[in-house]
């Protein structure tokens, strides 16, 4: 991670985009373990087809984590003020996912420099599977 300065920045600046493997059944159930979500949608194929699904599929929360992953590879978790998201698709198995993000805005609150930037997921064939925005003090 660089140091990010204020003044450096520029509305339309881009992240270093954070590339990931293809989602498979393992990071599926180490990432239940660590979280605690042993939904089984997401971890049991007969549960998921039971309930119209093709077999399991990425918790929407995972996605989350990546995204949080890019965040504080470019900044520190320290500088963060707000970070939230909106799912819109499913991450299927065999999905290889690229977390984006760009500055938006530049502010100032209370003094505090401040951008905003819009993150999102997406699958390798384009289809954005979370959005999302981050307030971030450099």
């Amino acid at each position: 991670m660089t140091k990010i300065r204020f003044d450096d920045l520029k509305v339309g600046d881009t992240l270093p985009p954070l590339a990931l493997p293809a989602i498979d059944r393992t990071t599926l159930a180490l990432f239940a373990g660590a979280s605690g979500d042993h939904n089984r949608i997401h971890i049991d194929t007969d549960y998921a087809r039971k309930a119209g699904m093709p077999d399991v599929f990425a918790h929407g929360m995972l996605s989350m984590a990546y995204l949080g992953r890019l965040l504080t590879q470019w900044a520190d978790q320290r500088q963060i003020r707000s970070f939230g998201v909106r799912f819109q698709g499913i991450t299927h198995l065999g999905h290889q996912i690229t977390c984006t993000g760009k500055v938006v805005q530049k502010f100032e609150v209370d003094g505090e420099q401040r951008v905003k930037l819009e993150v999102q997921t997406a699958n390798q064939y384009g289809d954005i599977k979370v959005v999302g925005d981050a307030i971030v003090a450099p």
